[in-house]
């Protein structure tokens, strides 16, 4: 389409490398919507009749229909999903459809395709991240009283509710969406308007084409508005850190599923076998999970690795972004509804989760606070404690075994109802600082949970 400037026909190789209608074809919808927009803020400056838009926006929606029914033919000769559908248009309604592309580029054309489409992956994804957090939380209040070791290190630490832990995930993924809400502040900007790189000496209402698609701003800069991809990036990294916490959500699952913890069981539906082995059962939802994690993070770093030394403004470098963030969100979007579905099915195995809870030595720290209530610095009841667990170990003894007579030669704070401190429930029901995992606490969170994502 593009022949003014040039004599030669375009070699078949640059064809194929030039080419991104074999990606960029799904903004179809974005584009037509937005190409309709520009039409109506033509037809305001005086420039298309209503005839002209009447054909225009017939043309262009009876496009969109046959996209949508698999009817269109997308020609790789003609570059893009915007050359396609604006030369289909012009072909079918004439000289209307050749006026379309006045006071526009398709620099700013596809910055605007790109805005709308991940506005309304926005929404998407936040609705499948609500969906993975009300997962978590059935999972929490069916399991709301099973205690389970707490870990630092993957050594045992403290015990904990296992609801807690979940809940712990549920925090992750509400800053997540916290940051998908400010970063689609940032994407809601209409760049329409903004030219090549110096917008147009045609007067286009700008302001009339954002209310139009519902944008509450205008972008400022014409070259920051076609050469920006922040936007880009920010989804991009906002997607590799629900990734992150998806993985290592998943590397828990995979830990507890193991011969040597037997926590949990994968349901038959989200697990698969061994080519080999008839025995094994494999967490593949979670391993794959974790090993989509690493493509996320890749995008990112395609991305940013593609703007980090662009001059301004528009360079076709910049085209590279729309696999990164198709792949992104598709990957994401994917994950979520398996991953919300699994979780629902996960059988705990609570008896195994107590017996390992029940090993005293996850009470230490309690006996040194059971010290300094009674008087001793935190710090002599600490090394009292590290004293009195080496001595336990190399005597073959747990902790509730030993007599008063051997606690007291570490530490005098020692008085007999130390023996209360390994009472387990009683051990819980203590923790009830603010974001502690006592039993009220923890059902307090859940019934706060349930509220606020009914909002």
């Amino acid at each position: 389409m593009l022949r003014g400037r040039f004599q030669q026909e375009t070699a078949a190789s640059m064809q194929r490398l030039s080419e991104s209608v074999s990606f960029d074809w799904r903004l179809f919808r974005f584009d037509i919507l937005g190409s309709i927009a520009h039409a109506k803020a033509l037809g305001k400056a005086g420039l298309l009749t209503d005839e002209e838009f009447g054909q225009i926006e017939a043309g262009l929606l009876a496009i969109e229909k046959e996209i949508v029914a698999g009817a269109f033919e997308f020609r790789p000769e003609l570059e893009d999903v915007h050359m396609n559908i604006e030369a289909e248009l012009t072909k079918r309604i004439g000289a209307a459809g050749a006026k379309l592309h006045t006071a526009r580029s398709r620099n700013d054309q596809v910055a605007l395709d790109l805005r709308l489409y991940l506005r309304n992956e926005c929404s998407e994804i936040r609705r499948l991240l609500i969906d993975f957090q009300w997962a978590l939380v059935e999972v929490g209040r069916k399991y709301s009283n099973t205690i389970l070791p707490g870990y630092t290190h993957l050594q045992r630490a403290q015990p904990v509710l296992l609801a807690h832990h979940f809940l712990a995930y549920v925090e992750m993924i509400e800053r997540d969406k916290e940051r998908l809400a400010d970063a689609r502040q940032r994407i809601n900007r209409m760049p329409l308007g903004s030219g090549a790189i110096a917008g147009s000496t045609i007067p286009i209402d700008r302001a009339y084409v954002a209310q139009l698609l519902d944008f509450p701003e205008l972008t400022r800069n014409s070259m920051d508005a076609v050469s920006d991809r922040d936007f880009v990036a920010e989804m991009l990294f906002v997607l590799a850190l629900v990734g992150i916490h998806l993985s290592r959500l998943s590397e828990d699952l995979i830990l507890f599923a193991s011969s040597e913890f037997k926590f949990v069981k994968i349901s038959d539906t989200y697990s698969t076998g061994s080519s080999l082995m008839p025995q094994k059962k494999n967490p593949d939802v979670c391993e794959l999970t974790r090993g989509k994690t690493g493509r996320l993070i890749g995008n990112l770093v395609t991305l940013l690795t593609v703007v980090k030394g662009l001059p301004m403004t528009y360079n076709r470098d910049l085209q590279e972004d729309k696999e990164a963030v198709f792949d992104s969100i598709d990957q994401t979007k994917l994950v979520l509804k398996v991953y919300s579905a699994m979780m629902r099915e996960l059988e705990f195995d609570t008896g195994a989760m107590q017996q390992a809870a029940s090993d005293p030595a996850l009470l230490a720290t309690d006996l040194a606070d059971y010290l300094v209530l009674h008087g001793v610095p935190f710090r002599q009841a600490h090394e009292a404690i590290g004293g009195l667990v080496a001595y336990s170990q190399k005597q073959q003894r747990a902790l509730p075994d030993l007599s008063l007579e051997e606690f007291r030669r570490f530490s005098d704070g020692f008085e007999p109802d130390l023996y209360q401190v390994f009472q387990l429930d009683s051990a819980m029901t203590k923790r009830v600082a603010v974001g502690a995992p006592s039993a009220k606490n923890v059902a307090a969170q859940l019934e706060a949970w349930d509220a606020k994502l009914r909002e």
